[in-house]
C-alpha cells in the first residue's frame, strides 16, 4: 500500500494544506531560510576551495537543504541530533559557529576535533550535535541508546536521527528500528532520501515504493515527506516529536528529496546517472520554494537577500583568512582525551615521539 506525500507549500511557494501550516513566528521563519542559504553559499566556495587543493574533501547539500532545518525546528536544544554527513544546516541552527565549522575543515588547532575527523565530520557537544562517523547507518543505533538513555533518566527528551537511503540496506537500521519499536524509545527515525546511494540508486535498495513503509514491520509509524517543504518537514517531525514525548515510541519520516551536486568531492556522478536528471529536480529548489513564499507573507525580499549573501561573503572571507594561518594542533593532543589522568605507556610513548621529532628538526 502506497503512502501518501505530504506537502504544505508547493513549488510556487503556495500553501495547499493551511490546516498543516505550522504556526511560526517571522523571526524564526527568516533564520530558516538564512540557514538554507548559508549552506548554499558555503556549499559553492567550499567546493571550490577543495578543488584549489586548501582543504582535503567536501560534502555538499545542495537540493538537500529543507531537510536540515525543518526537523531541527520542531525540536528543543535538550533534544539529541545523530546526523550523518550532509545535514550541517542543523548543527548552525543551533549556534555552530562558522570559525569553528572552518578550523573543522582545516583540522587545525583550533578545530574541536583536534584534527581527529577527516572533513565534514563535526561534532558539537554544546548543541546536543553527535560526532559524524563515516560508516554507514552507525548512528542509528547510537541514537535510539540516546533515546533510551533519557527514558530511563526520566527526561522527556528524544533523539533524532538523520541517515540516508543507502543506510536503510544495513543491519545497524535494522537493528535501530527493531529495538526502538519494541522498547518504545523516543527516537525519530529521518530518511533523507535523495535518489542515490553514492551511485547505487533506490531500485537497488528496497522494493517498496517508499522507504517510510518499512515501519510497518516494525511496528512504528511510517510518514512520507516533500523533502524539499519545509514547513512539511516541520510538521510531520512535530507529530513524531510529540509522539515519543508521549511514550508512544518511534516514527520513520522518508524526507524524499535529491542530491543534486556529487555524493562529495571524490566523486562523479555523470558516470553514472543522466545529466538531466539534476536539471529536473531544479523546479523543486527547497530555496526557492521557501524564499517565495517567505515574500508572500511580507517577510523577505530581494533587498534582505543581498544584503544577507554580502554579509555572509565578507565574514567568510575575513573567517577564512584568520583560520588557514592557524597551525596544526600539537603532538600532545594525539595523547590527551582518553583518560582523566595520563597512564605510564602513553608517557612513553608520548615522550618517544618528542625525541624523534628533536633529532628530525636537529637533522
Amino acid at each position: 500500500m502506497d503512502l501518501p506525500l505530504h506537502r504544505i507549500v508547493d513549488d510556487d511557494g503556495r500553501v495547499i494544506h493551511p490546516e498543516r501550516e505550522p504556526n511560526i513566528p517571522a523571526a524564526d521563519l527568516r533564520r530558516m531560510l538564512e540557514i538554507m542559504l548559508q549552506v548554499r553559499f558555503l556549499d559553492d566556495r567550499l567546493l571550490k576551495l577543495q578543488r584549489q587543493g586548501r582543504i582535503g574533501f567536501y560534502l555538499t547539500a545542495t537540493g538537500e537543504e529543507a531537510t536540515h532545518v525543518g526537523p531541527v525546528y520542531a525540536l528543543r536544544p535538550s533534544d539529541w541530533i545523530y546526523s550523518s554527513y550532509r545535514e550541517i544546516g542543523a548543527a548552525f541552527y543551533r549556534g555552530y559557529s562558522l570559525r569553528a565549522f572552518l578550523c573543522q575543515l582545516f583540522g587545525n588547532a583550533e578545530d574541536p576535533i583536534k584534527g581527529r575527523q577527516m572533513p565534514v565530520h563535526h561534532s558539537v557537544r554544546a548543541a546536543n550535535f553527535v560526532s559524524i562517523s563515516s560508516p554507514v547507518g552507525t548512528q542509528i543505533p547510537q541514537a535510539v541508546g540516546t533515546a533510551m538513555a533519557a527514558r530511563i533518566s526520566g527526561r522527556d527528551d528524544v533523539a533524532l536521527t538523520y541517515f540516508g537511503d543507502g543506510a536503510t540496506s544495513t543491519g545497524g537500521f535494522h537493528v535501530g528500528c527493531n529495538f526502538a519499536a519494541v522498547r518504545k524509545a523516543p527516537c525519530i527515525f529521518l530518511c533523507r532520501n535523495n535518489g542515490w546511494a553514492i551511485s547505487a540508486p533506490k531500485t537497488v535498495q528496497t522494493t517498496t515504493p517508499t522507504f517510510a513503509q518499512r515501519a510497518r514491520g516494525y511496528g512504528m509509524p511510517g510518514v512520507l515527506v516533500d523533502g524539499n517543504d519545509v514547513l512539511a518537514l516541520v510538521w510531520a517531525t512535530a507529530e513524531a516529536v510529540a509522539r515519543a514525548r508521549r511514550g508512544e515510541g518511534p516514527t520513520l519520516i522518508e524526507a524524499r528529496t535529491y542530491r543534486r551536486g556529487p555524493h562529495s568531492s571524490s566523486d562523479d556522478p555523470s558516470v553514472y546517472r543522466d545529466p538531466s536528471e539534476p536539471r529536473e529536480w531544479e523546479a523543486h529548489d527547497p530555496i526557492v520554494r521557501f524564499r517565495r513564499y517567505l515574500t508572500a507573507k511580507g517577510i523577505w525580499n530581494d533587498a534582505d537577500e543581498t544584503r544577507f549573501r554580502t554579509e555572509l561573503e565578507e565574514t567568510l572571507n575575513q573567517v577564512l583568512a584568520e583560520v588557514e594561518k592557524i597551525p596544526a594542533p600539537a603532538h600532545r593532543t594525539l595523547f590527551e582525551d582518553v583518560y582523566g589522568e595520563q597512564p605510564w605507556h602513553l608517557r612513553e610513548q608520548q615522550a618517544e615521539l618528542e625525541r624523534e621529532l628533536g633529532r628530525e628538526q636537529g637533522g
